[in-house]
């Protein structure tokens, strides 16, 4: 059976990173492939022509889409007269679908949804299975984070930080006001840390958070987020954006041994279990994250503790291997009912 993960973007995102890792995965013990023009290099992909003659000669083939495009792509594959296509969609967003979109995921032979709230709010059936993380490079430090933070040239003992976009939405200007009215002697031994790219209607804005908290350090764009990671002792996760359906800085952050606070959106009280595995506030509410963000800087062993503790629920609950297993039950359950037709599944379900 071929497994194909199409992702036709030209731009990276988080979800070009999530399918190389899932089809990296896969090709283990599988044939799978990503298709698609950003697609990494040492990732096992297929051209587009080469998928399309397999497709059209009959092969058995799974198509998993992200996003809609590649959703309706497969649609109109698994039409062809030939084709013996199953069509699985992911849905990566997390706000309730629009009319189009649901039209779409009815017509799929099977979804996934990455949270029970996502699941929720989708509004046809589908099998929950939560990303998961490579926990052999998601790791913290092994020489500690007083190394890890040398490494990153920050200057002092302790360092904070948030890694995404930078854009308002994100949330990155919370942190900076919350840290802004934070007594001096409580975050004298800290650095903050912002990674992430600032698109250029955004620099002006970014800047102006270093001119609030003049120890500020903007640290761009990385290709590698681990470092930073590895170094931060408190990782903040500020954002107010619902689109977003998961998490996955923050669960990137856990394995690395951070003590991770985080909004309260609506999927995070899955990921966190708050004042254990880390700590979740109100969506926006500066005062509450000021005061959790200096308690924790108050006492760093206790926050150093909530650290190890999310480090080792991640790679427990949110390996990566727990995705593969997910995916592959999923995909050897349901190819026996593939359709060769979209408008077969309305009746069968």
């Amino acid at each position: 059976m071929l497994i194909l993960h199409p992702h036709l973007h030209r731009r990276r995102t988080g979800v070009t990173t999530h399918t190389e890792a899932v089809v990296a995965g896969l090709a283990i013990s599988q044939e799978a492939y990503a298709i698609g023009p950003a697609i990494a290099p040492g990732i096992p992909k297929l051209s587009m022509r080469e998928a399309l003659r397999r497709i059209r000669s009959g092969e058995p083939t799974i198509w998993h889409a992200h996003r809609n495009l590649e959703l309706l792509l497969g649609l109109r594959l698994r039409a062809s007269r030939k084709s013996k296509l199953w069509v699985v969609a992911t849905r990566h967003s997390g706000s309730r679908p629009g009319a189009y979109s649901r039209w779409l995921l009815h017509a799929a032979d099977a979804c996934v949804s990455l949270t029970a709230h996502q699941a929720f709010l989708l509004g046809v059936r589908s099998t929950v299975i939560p990303h998961g993380i490579d926990t052999g490079r998601f790791v913290p430090a092994p020489d500690g984070r007083a190394a890890a933070a040398a490494r990153a040239q920050i200057p002092t003992a302790y360092a904070l930080g948030v890694v995404g976009r930078l854009r308002p939405s994100k949330g990155q200007g919370d942190f900076a006001e919350a840290l802004a009215d934070t007594p001096q002697a409580v975050r004298q031994n800290w650095t903050p840390v912002l990674v992430g790219l600032a698109k250029p209607r955004d620099a002006r804005w970014a800047n102006g958070l270093v001119a609030r908290v003049p120890q500020l350090v903007l640290a761009g764009a990385q290709s590698d987020p681990v470092p930073f990671y590895q170094a931060f002792t408190i990782a903040v996760a500020p954002t107010r954006d619902r689109v977003e359906s998961f998490g996955l800085a923050a669960i990137e952050a856990m394995a690395c041994g951070c003590a991770v606070v985080a909004t309260r959106l609506p999927w995070m009280p899955d990921l966190i279990d708050d004042g254990r595995t880390g700590f979740l506030y109100p969506p926006g509410d500066v005062p509450a994250l000021r005061a959790l963000l200096a308690r924790l800087m108050a006492n760093p062993e206790r926050t150093a503790a909530v650290g190890q503790a999310a480090a080792a629920a991640v790679r427990e609950r949110f390996g990566i291997e727990r995705e593969l297993a997910g995916l592959r039950a999923l995909y050897q359950n349901g190819f026996g009912h593939c359709s060769n037709s979209p408008w077969e599944l309305h009746e069968r379900r």
